[in-house]
């Protein structure tokens, strides 16, 4: 299914991750004729933003997918605790508003699969697998559709919109093609991600623990752990060396319980994700906008991601769906989309870029078997506060703005 039918369409999203396929949903169930081209045949592949939020799930629930999201295989965190050498906090969920006191840890290609089962419910929906979107259609100025390639036929194809989204991700092949050039702010660390057995006995929760001598995420998938190990900036090549003798080592140090089964991985069983935070000065150009990490990459800190993606597309929907459905949307209403989804994303940036200074720089300096990583100040003292795990809680788990389905949206608050 590389190829849509119809020519022209409302609005035409690149990207079928989490913002491109909630976008979809919301603009098919008001009415607008909307193309989501995703570029890979399916959805099978191993991502690293799995993720969801209490602030996701309220959004399902509007939408009537609760119930359907809720029978996904998922892993339940009603509190995460962060460890550190001379202690630890914690986020707590357990009073947030609402039906979910909890975050969801879902494998992406699930929930991106149940996106597009609803949204394909809409007739104005469609969805083209293995399109791969290669140059803009411009008219007067302004992109006013694009050209994909049918990867199934090898194909090119043309569609025409009066708006196009970038949700095509950090790598975003629209932004390119629109030279736009995300600010980069500097991360002192990339991750290596490893799948470990999961034994009967090992901690039943989400593992976090930095400390001087290494910082570990350990996120339980049921039969087995997708393990985190923060590294220094672009070494890689390094800690990988030795088929991967220093991150068996540095993880069985940090997750005692790993015991002798890291013995069995090797460098070909080690990933490498390299962390970008980044922003666009500019999120639209005439005719096209950009949402999730096509316009601001973030950090894995948190699991944010996903979440604030999809509250993009939820702000983006609710604004331009007016516009959309008269055939002609207004650079000022693409500016109305950043202005009220920009401090959100500045703000949660800011916390992650302190977060890096404060311990996740401090957890990768290397085997610093005397130094002692502690808890950033003002943490030290917070955490003796009855309400900080709480508040931390309702930080993470609802973010900044939370987005809802009012004005031309609220119909979707019965379907």
């Amino acid at each position: 299914m590389g190829s849509i039918a119809k020519t022209t369409v409302a609005c035409v999203v690149a990207g079928g991750g989490p913002a491109g396929m909630v976008l979809g949903l919301l603009l098919a169930r008001s009415g607008v004729e909307v193309a989501v081209l995703e570029k890979y045949p399916d959805f099978l592949r191993d991502f690293r933003g799995d993720t969801v939020h209490a602030s996701t799930l309220n959004l399902l629930d509007r939408l009537g997918l609760g119930d359907r999201f809720a029978a996904l295989p998922q892993q339940r965190e009603q509190r995460v605790t962060m460890r550190f050498d001379d202690g630890a906090i914690t986020e707590d969920f357990s009073r947030l508003p609402g039906r979910h006191q909890h975050i969801a840890l879902v494998p992406q290609w699930d929930f991106l699969n149940l996106l597009a089962e609803a949204a394909a419910e809409s007739p104005h929906f469609h969805l083209a697998r293995h399109a791969e979107v290669t140059g803009l259609l411009r008219q007067g100025g302004r992109v006013c559709g694009v050209r994909y390639a049918d990867k199934d036929t090898g194909r090119t194809c043309e569609l025409a919109a009066p708006l196009v989204v970038a949700a095509d991700g950090r790598h975003s092949t629209v932004r390119n093609l629109l030279g736009l050039h995300p600010r980069s702010s500097a991360t002192p660390h990339d991750c290596l991600y490893v799948r470990i057995p999961r034994l009967p006995g090992d901690p039943d929760g989400t593992f976090l623990h930095f400390s001087a001598t290494g910082g570990l995420v350990m996120i339980n998938r049921g039969d087995y752990w997708q393990a985190a190990l923060l590294i220094g900036k672009d070494t890689a090549q390094a800690a990988r060396a030795d088929d991967g003798a220093w991150t068996r080592r540095t993880i069985a140090r940090l997750a005692p319980f790993t015991g002798e089964r890291m013995a069995a991985i090797g460098a070909a069983d080690i990933a490498v994700l390299q962390i970008r935070i980044d922003r666009l000065a500019h999120w639209w150009a005439p005719g096209a906008l950009l949402i999730g990490d096509a316009a601001h990459a973030m950090s894995p800190i948190a699991g944010v991601g996903v979440n604030l993606a999809v509250q993009d597309a939820v702000a983006a929907a609710r604004i331009l769906v007016p516009a959309l459905r008269c055939g002609r949307v207004s650079d000022r209403e693409l500016a109305r989309v950043q202005r009220r989804r920009q401090w959100p994303t500045v703000l949660t940036q800011a916390a992650q870029r302190m977060a890096q200074k404060r311990f996740v720089a401090a957890s990768i300096t290397g085997d610093v078997s005397t130094a002692v990583l502690r808890l950033p100040q003002p943490l030290r003292s917070l955490r003796h506060w009855p309400g900080f795990p709480y508040l931390l809680g309702r930080a993470v788990g609802l973010g900044v703005r939370p987005e809802s389905l009012t004005g031309p949206l609220e119909p979707l608050s019965h379907g």
